[in-house]
């Protein structure tokens, strides 16, 4: 059972110096990921953006064949009205021709309003160009200092992920599973000491035959207070006369 013991305290021991290593990063993963996301929402606003002054100019340029063919169909009506034979084919052709008209004169204002469209699409862009190149120099800053922090610290994490896996692999799978729930429910640290008679993980005092309990090492043991896996002095010791 103190082996079990032993496991999960180097276990956590490990996973503290990692801790330590990805507290040197502070905040900038974070940040990196931040900026990523403000620069993927404007890249996408553009593109949206984009998008939609291609729908323009592709509707604009539909608008005007058609124009083109409507301007063509008014000038055959007009050069008909000359050979008419009766009102009603006079009035056809006028409705034709009004018709025709109409048409033409709905699209070209169409045209002319796509066209303040694109124009008001091109400021809008052109608005927010700066921001994404600034958002961009800044996350390629952000993320050179992390790297940097990274490769300063790689073969000192490798060596201690390589450690933590060898020592997980010996411990059972229940009390690793205990341990990462632990681990998460109390911000990394999952395993505490009982040091004058208190849980060194939240300082409240444990009852004595607990104490009595746990310096047997037959079994784990959490804190009443905070749930932590309680280790005795004996394990530490122990632990820290093998190193």
């Amino acid at each position: 059972m103190i082996n079990r013991l032993s496991a999960l305290f180097e276990l956590q021991q490990i996973d503290d110096e990692l801790d330590l290593l990805e507290e040197l990063r502070g905040d900038l993963p974070l940040a990196v990921n931040e900026l990523n996301s403000e620069i993927q929402i404007i890249k996408e606003t553009i593109a949206s953006k984009e998008n939609d002054k291609k729908d323009a100019f592709d509707t604009i340029k539909s608008n005007e064949e058609e124009i083109e063919l409507l301007s063509a169909n008014l000038k055959k009506f007009k050069d008909q009205l000359f050979q008419v034979r009766n009102n009603k084919e006079y009035d056809a052709l006028n409705k034709e021709i009004e018709h025709s008209e109409q048409k033409i004169e709905t699209l070209k204002k169409e045209n002319k309003d796509l066209e303040n469209k694109i124009q008001q699409l091109k400021i809008d862009i052109e608005e927010v160009d700066p921001r994404l190149k600034e958002l961009e120099a800044e996350v390629n800053e952000k993320e050179k200092e992390l790297q940097e922090i990274i490769k300063e610290n790689e073969k000192e994490e490798i060596k201690l992920q390589k450690k933590r896996e060898d020592i997980a692999s010996k411990i059972k799978k229940a009390d690793l599973n205990t341990y990462m729930r632990i681990r998460k429910a109390c911000g990394g640290k999952a395993v505490a000491t009982v040091s004058r008679g208190a849980c060194t993980g939240c300082h409240n005092v444990v009852p004595p035959q607990r104490q009595l309990e746990i310096r047997a090492n037959k079994r784990l043991f959490t804190c009443e207070s905070c749930g932590r896996l309680l280790i005795s002095s004996a394990v530490v010791d122990e632990i820290s006369t093998e190193s």
